[in-house]
């Protein structure tokens, strides 16, 4: 176990999809994991972070929760992978970028069909959403960026083989084109 990597992963304000894409390297999986070790993720139920190797973020920033999660992550982490297209640019969560957060608000709670009661929450263990969803790396700093929604199998694969081995990571062309 000690000479294993280090692997945290979370996922901030999007689908989980990005996780799920993970397991997809079906039984990859098993070699993989005896090259590391999972510790803070989903995978492992781990809800602190210890001293890791390697951080996995996905999904963009959306509320307070998120920015201090993320810094903890980039504190404790040699190094950080954004992962996915909602780490990388906001994704589908900073569609709602377009509008105030004033605006969404009272859409969802306030105007929306079928309301009963109808007012904004504001119970203090709710994160405070920020104006607008923030892609990872304007928030803390980021040492590889992995695209997609969700990157595929095999493209989780390559990185992990080339980074866990210290060769220069290289997609082929139809592992990081999307149409």
């Amino acid at each position: 176990m000690a000479n294993k990597v280090k692997v945290a992963t979370v996922s901030l304000g999007g689908c989980f999809g990005c996780h799920m894409s993970l397991l997809d390297i079906d039984e990859r999986l098993i070699e993989l994991l005896e090259l590391i070790e999972f510790d803070r993720s989903p995978l492992t139920d781990i809800k602190q972070i210890g001293e890791c190797d390697l951080g996995i973020v996905e999904g963009g920033v959306c509320n307070a929760e998120n920015v201090e999660v993320l810094k903890e992550f980039r504190r404790h982490c040699k190094t950080l992978v954004s992962f996915g297209a909602c780490a990388i640019s906001g994704g589908i969560p900073a569609m709602r970028n377009q509008f105030t957060l004033t605006e969404c608000l009272e859409e969802s709670y306030l105007q929306g069909v079928g309301l009963v009661d109808a007012h904004i929450p504001d119970d203090p263990e709710i994160p405070l959403l920020l104006n607008q969803v923030h892609p990872i790396h304007e928030v803390v700093k980021i040492d590889y960026f992995l695209p997609g929604c969700p990157p595929s199998a095999d493209t989780i694969w390559t990185f992990f083989q080339e980074l866990l081995s210290g060769k220069p990571i290289e997609f082929a062309y139809q592992q990081i084109h999307y149409d």
